[in-house]
């Protein structure tokens, strides 16, 4: 796990500076404290921050081969590994580390480019082969390692983060177009940044720069579906399930530094420390952090999963107090808008397992995998209420509205919940995702901003989802978590927060061939009636205690709606106008006074606001 950044001018007589390239892989040194290393060639320049975890003594970067034509620099860990670097010696590889990075070296000499086809892994990898004056840029699969690139000056810069290109001297230029978009998903979806000229490497790409040519290459995608033949056999999906999964775990624990597992209380998290404990000879150290505000905090049932499987545990308490801190953290290592609050809960459980271990395995992914989000039931929600005659669904919506108003507090929400649920039921499938994915009214959001020029959200997602084949809105909905929440908000969360501690994070629910069998499992029996993750319950789940099956999903949340009650943030709140002067200051009031009275929870959308203002306020001193 490591950062890592480069350029190459298309000028080939325009030689590389190695101050440029050290002041670049500095700005990002926080992903590799464990040291650093160059490659200058003419006109091209590496740069890599490592942050040592498999093969400690020889496994230092830029990493090249016998006679140097390759040269590496590589973010991530490809867990397969050990088996690639048996099956390479049979055609006759040899190597001088124990490292993965000399096994990408090794495949890419074998297969070329189609060597991505073999990795079991996460990554962000350049590779430089000289002898075709050729750069490979390569992102993973999924999109667990980020990979950001710009043409400047006549010059493609790269980096693992957007701070590494600006450091090359590319300018910031916020693209107000996407307001919209980033108001409504609370993040900015790849290829976009919130800067113009710079992009994201989308999951399963690369780029192939030869001579001025840069070449986008999809190489890996969610694979087609037959909806009317599912796998539906329940026995076949459990015992297929288990294996790939323990699996994947299994190779996921290859460490040669310590490591442990974050722990929520959560089905998906509990599930991977049971089968660490199975497999490891000694006690899993568990991490897990909770709050005062009792509705948020799960930490009871992380002991009751800490205590059955004799972990290490390690528990911290998160408070409100550190809102401003968590504010700065943020803007700092996101680079741009990024408004999934649960980035604050995973910054401080990272800060925190980062003084114990190097390395922990995660339970994201499980909610994509196994079909498990509360939006998949509202999707069987949706193709049913459909069937109801005109006037129940006519009625429904009006019925828990009007419950609703003289009430307060969490009743109040949950009827307002149930209220949205059943209008958004008659939407059509995008309609019900923007209003689902976007944390308050979308009139609020279409009259916070001054801005007349955007790129609507409703068109964003028009244009993304021409790219899918799925008819079933089940089935759409797992395509549109897998290539779009997933690579673009869930995995960016966990990236940054943990790298900013130096900790890796891997994931054992984002194999790729758990994630390709998955894909194809009919949805009746990942979700039995509405029963969320039936088929983990199924299997790991039997392991678990029962108090922790029958609990409710709560998420990575923090008690935002509280805390935004206090009057020191509704003044903070109004003040917004003076720094971002696009944001309706009126409209600003109107949030804050409803989210206090209890009416509605826009506690994350006003994080989502206090984001944005910290990203820009330099672009508007």
């Amino acid at each position: 796990m490591c950062g890592i950044t480069g350029f190459l001018h298309f000028d080939k007589e325009r030689i590389s500076d190695e101050t440029v390239i050290k002041k670049m892989a500095d700005s990002i040194a926080y992903r590799g404290p464990d040291g650093e290393g160059f490659y200058l060639n003419e006109n091209l320049a590496l740069g890599h921050r490592r942050l040592s975890i498999i093969d400690l003594e020889t496994g230092s970067q830029p990493m090249f081969n016998e006679d140097k034509s390759i040269a590496l620099i590589f973010n991530g860990e490809i867990y397969n590994y050990i088996e690639l670097r048996d099956e390479l010696r049979k055609y006759g590889s040899k190597f001088k580390t124990n490292s993965d990075s000399e096994v990408i070296i090794k495949a890419y000499e074998k297969w070329g480019i189609d060597c991505q086809q073999k990795f079991n892994g996460m990554w962000a990898f350049a590779l430089w082969d000289q002898n075709n004056r050729q750069l490979l840029l390569s992102r993973d699969r999924i999109g667990e390692k980020p990979l950001h690139y710009c043409v400047f000056d006549n010059t493609l810069i790269f980096g693992s983060e957007i701070k590494s290109i600006v450091a090359f001297g590319v300018p910031k230029i916020p693209d107000l177009e996407l307001l919209e978009i980033y108001l409504t998903l609370s993040y900015i979806p790849a290829p976009f940044t919130f800067f113009k000229n710079i992009r994201k490497l989308r999951a399963g790409h690369c780029l192939i720069v030869k001579d001025k040519n840069i070449k986008d290459v999809e190489y890996w995608n969610l694979p087609q579906i037959d909806e009317g033949n599912m796998i539906s056999n329940k026995r076949e999906v459990y015992e297929k399930f288990q294996h790939l999964f323990t699996d994947s775990i299994k190779i996921r624990m290859r460490s040669d530094v310590p490591y442990g597992a974050f722990l929520s209380g959560g089905l998906d998290s509990s599930s991977i420390v049971a089968l660490m404990s199975e497999i490891s000879s000694f006690p899993i150290e568990t991490f897990t952090i909770g709050f005062k505000e009792k509705t948020f905090d799960e930490r009871f049932l992380a002991r009751q999963v800490a205590n059955k499987f004799y972990t290490r545990h390690h528990e911290y308490v998160v408070q409100p107090d550190s809102f401003n801190s968590s504010l700065k953290n943020i803007s700092y290592h996101y680079d741009e808008p990024f408004g999934d609050s649960s980035a604050i809960p995973t910054g401080y459980v990272s800060e925190f397992a980062a003084t114990k271990v190097k390395m922990v395995l995660t339970g994201d992914g499980g909610d994509e995998v196994l079909s498990g989000y509360t939006t998949y039931q509202g999707e069987k929600f949706a193709s049913q209420y459909q069937k109801m005659p005109s006037w129940i669904k006519n009625a429904t919506p009006i019925f828990f509205q009007r419950l609703s108003k003289p009430l307060k507090g969490s009743v109040r929400y949950k009827l307002n919940r149930a209220h949205n649920v059943c209008l958004s039921s008659n939407l059509d499938f995008n309609s019900r995702y923007l209003a689902k994915a976007a944390c308050i009214d979308r009139s609020i959001i279409e009259g916070i901003t001054g801005q007349e020029k955007v790129y609507p959200a409703k068109d964003f997602l028009e244009d993304f989802m021409k790219q899918c084949t799925y008819t079933d809105p089940f089935y759409k909905l797992m395509f549109l978590n897998f290539k779009l929440s997933l690579p673009d908000d869930m995995l960016v969360k966990v990236d940054r927060m943990s790298m900013a501690s130096s900790l890796e994070t891997r994931t054992p629910f984002l194999d790729h061939r758990l994630i390709e069998y998955m894909i194809n499992v009919h949805k009746d029996v990942k979700m039995n009636k509405y029963q969320r993750k039936t088929i983990l319950r199924n299997t790991v789940g039997t392991r678990l205690p029962q108090s922790l099956l029958k609990a409710s999903k709560k998420g990575f949340r923090i008690p935002l709606r509280e805390w935004f009650k206090e009057d020191s943030f509704t003044k903070r709140l109004l003040n917004l106008d003076n720094t971002t002067p696009f944001l309706n200051n009126e409209m600003l009031l109107e949030i804050g006074k409803i989210n206090k009275s209890g009416k509605k929870d826009y506690g994350n959308f006003i994080w989502m606001l206090f984001v944005l203002n910290e990203s820009l306020q330099k672009e508007y001193a």
